[in-house]
């Protein structure tokens, strides 16, 4: 499971690494929880691609209340293509969402310690996502949502926790939004080298902010 993570590298810049053109700044955060917006990047009807900012937490179009999606944040990737929350979604309407690290809790006896996890050059992440548009027919509201696919944890990941996001290198960025069906079933193969260290608690609370969440509080590992 993925539940928190951050995004605090320049979003200009990191846009246009995936391939978009003059994107709007976002405000880094280190602390990003569900049900809050995130920074992605889909493909637009134009044929070009945008950075968009979805509510984390997939709302299935066909669902009646909005609320359900407050527990939807990650797909499983062995079984993304036939559930019917994300199946439409997974045919049609993938994104990434942008990210510098993730959060994992480790067990270890019986306390959970929370890790910080990164890529191992520090450039940012491609986290592989679905998106969906839901409509509220009383006030024709539309919220547009996402996802994160997740998959068994590789060696690497493993030490900590038995599953983690499908993180996606810039050529697998174009092969994922291009609807290719294959790339799921080598999530956890095509992961870059991460690295990992231990953090302040304090990051368990999602209101709290701040550059100092990342600081390592242990030693780091690497891939």
């Amino acid at each position: 499971m993925c539940g928190r993570f951050a995004f605090y590298s320049p979003s200009e810049a990191t846009a246009a690494l995936f391939g978009v053109a003059g994107a709007l700044p976002v405000e880094a955060r280190y602390n990003i929880a569900p049900t809050q917006y995130v920074a992605a990047i889909r493909d637009a009807e134009s044929g070009d691609r945008e950075l968009v900012m979805l509510r984390w937490g997939l709302i299935p179009f066909w669902a009646k209340d909005p609320s359900i999606g407050n527990r939807m944040i990650n797909a499983r990737a062995e079984t993304v293509a036939e559930k019917p929350s994300y199946r439409a979604a997974y045919k049609h309407r993938r994104c990434i969402v942008l990210a510098d690290g993730f959060y994992e809790w480790h067990r270890a006896g019986d306390v959970k310690i929370p890790y910080f996890i990164s890529r191992e050059s520090a450039e940012p992440m491609a986290l592989a996502g679905l998106w969906e548009n839901w409509t509220d027919k009383e006030s024709d509201e539309t919220v547009q949502s996402t996802t994160l696919i997740t998959t068994a944890a590789n060696d690497f990941m493993a030490s900590l926790h038995h599953r983690m996001p499908m993180i996606l290198e810039p050529d697998g960025v174009d092969t994922w939004l291009s609807g290719d069906m294959e790339i799921i079933e080598h999530a956890a193969e095509i992961t870059p080298p991460l690295q990992a260290w231990p953090v302040d608690r304090r990051v368990n609370n999602a209101r709290n902010q701040g550059e100092d969440l990342i600081e390592p509080a242990g030693d780091i590992l690497s891939d």
